[in-house]
């Protein structure tokens, strides 16, 4: 069984419009979605890409909306003990948004926020079977994670304290300044961290897998989304896109030319 302790592995758009923002990303993204009927009042869609499910797509709850919680993408990273890592995150400078609390034959959850302010959540299944992941570069799963936040450092030694990441190695962007790259705790090279005074406020962008980038940007237009950065080359060969869906939620792709 896959130990996802300490590992992005669960991805969930909370958004104000979840029918349609499963037809935009089925066609942007080529996922498939079925309902989950998990016994919840609230309806919930699964999505998938090559190597199975990786995420969901809820409303936005009353509560949270009423909040002001606008459409996001959320990542859930796996516990050992939801109540202990909450705890903990609360003491290293975290906030607990959502306190511990069961979700129904799927786990306990917790949902948090770093030091700087970016919303992410816990959960531990409840299930003795393995956790959904993928290999690396699968089409339609999250291939990079990244933080863009006020103090990277400060971010950096919050998760790794806390989920064993560590650090892999840092590109200097010039007068972007340091983009730090970053390990789970199995070794694997899993999302990169920066300063950005440019973004809204600090969050997790999540990077979704596609084949060519051009194809994907011409989707994401045709289909009311809108592209905000990109395609940009990025070390290695790839290719990425920044963009918001037709509701507002941040995504970005990830892909090849050729």
């Amino acid at each position: 069984m896959t130990d996802m302790t300490g590992r992005f592995f669960w991805y969930e758009l909370m958004t104000s419009d979840p029918k349609a923002a499963e037809a935009f990303y089925k066609t942007v993204v080529g996922w498939t979605a079925a309902p989950f009927d998990g016994g919840n009042a609230m309806a919930y869609i699964v999505v998938s890409g090559s190597e199975g499910a990786m995420g969901g797509i809820m409303t936005i709850p009353p509560e949270a909306a009423g909040g002001g919680l606008k459409p996001c993408w959320l990542g859930y990273i796996g516990a050992a003990d939801v109540d202990a890592d909450a705890a903990a995150a609360a003491n290293a400078g975290g906030s607990i948004h959502n306190p511990p609390a069961d979700i129904p034959d799927i786990g306990r959850f917790a949902v948090l926020a770093d030091p700087q302010g970016a919303v992410y959540n816990l959960l531990k299944g409840s299930s003795p079977e393995e956790a959904p992941s993928s290999s690396g570069g699968a089409l339609g799963h999250v291939s990079w994670n990244e933080l863009h936040t006020t103090d990277w450092e400060g971010a950096f030694a919050y998760y790794s304290g806390l989920y064993g990441w560590t650090k892999e190695h840092a590109l200097d962007m010039g007068p972007m300044g340091t983009y730090q790259i970053w390990n789970r705790p199995d070794g694997v090279t899993a999302g990169g961290m920066m300063n950005d005074p440019n973004f809204p406020r600090p969050a997790w962008v999540f990077y979704f897998q596609v084949g060519n980038i051009d194809e994907a940007q011409e989707r994401i237009t045709a289909n009311g989304g809108t592209v905000v950065f990109g395609p940009s080359e990025v070390p290695g060969g790839g290719w990425i896109i920044n963009a918001m869906d037709p509701q507002g939620a941040m995504f970005a792709l990830v892909g090849s030319r050729g």
